[in-house]
């Protein structure tokens, strides 16, 4: 099977932390939104859950420039926040994770799915605090009912292509399954991939009492969360280019 190295479906979902979870989830969206417009990718928002204060309980976007699923592919995992949340009021540190997954775009002829397989349905699309944004059902939700995968999109003003962008992503995660040959059990694929979202499964830590990231996997260490936050993440990702080249 085959994927293109040049898009990618981001999936960032809030974890441990209540509201400063979800703050910090949609902190990671906007760095990864930044870093492709320096990047000179192209970024679309498929669908989202967004709270108050530019946080998202979820997220999903497609992102897509040369080279772009190899530069972003180990930002999956869960990644943990240590700071002061904004809604804090006595001044403590306070522990947070949100989860990321980043999965490549297939071509449909990569994947064949039955159409009988699929339970689709329209609904207006909404925006933060759920009011509707939209008096026409052009919103999307797909249910692939052999996996019980749950795909939506609501970015686009038409059906048809919140229905193709949906799809999209129903394949990429299909294609991911059976990658790892488990088709019968999505959940455990995504276990596997951002385990339980948990304080103690992490990939990364954001310290910012200290301005440090620490990325557990390779052991390196990065400063300026600020600036990091802020598209700056060349650093990251060169330094993981580096680790693949050892191991090539």
């Amino acid at each position: 099977m085959e994927q293109n190295v040049n898009k990618l479906i981001m999936e960032v979902r809030a974890g441990a932390g209540g509201d400063e979870a979800s703050i910090f989830a949609g902190d990671l969206v906007h760095m990864y939104q930044r870093y492709a417009l320096k990047r000179g990718w192209k970024f679309t928002e498929l669908d989202s859950n967004q709270t108050t204060l530019d946080g998202y309980k979820s997220f999903m976007g497609r992102i897509e420039g040369q080279g772009v699923y190899n530069a972003l592919k180990q930002e999956s995992g869960v990644h943990r926040v240590q700071r002061i949340p904004k809604t804090e009021k006595a001044g403590r540190v306070h522990t947070s994770t949100a989860s990321v997954a980043i999965l490549p775009v297939v071509d449909e002829r990569e994947v064949a799915i039955n159409p009988s397989d699929l339970e689709i349905s329209f609904f207006r699309a909404s925006g933060p605090g759920g009011q509707n944004v939209n008096k026409v059902e052009t919103a999307v939700r797909i249910v692939h009912k052999p996996t019980g995968v749950v795909v939506a999109s609501q970015s686009e003003r038409s059906q048809n292509a919140n229905k193709e962008n949906a799809m999209s992503v129903l394949r990429s995660r299909i294609f991911e399954a059976m990658r790892e040959q488990q088709v019968a059990s999505m959940s455990a694929l995504r276990k596997e991939q951002i385990g339980s979202n948990e304080r103690s499964e992490k990939i990364r830590t954001y310290n910012f009492p200290e301005d440090r990231i620490t990325d557990h996997r390779i052991g390196k260490k990065f400063h300026n969360i600020p600036k990091i936050f802020e598209g700056a993440m060349d650093p990251i990702v060169e330094a993981f280019e580096k680790e693949n080249q050892k191991t090539a």
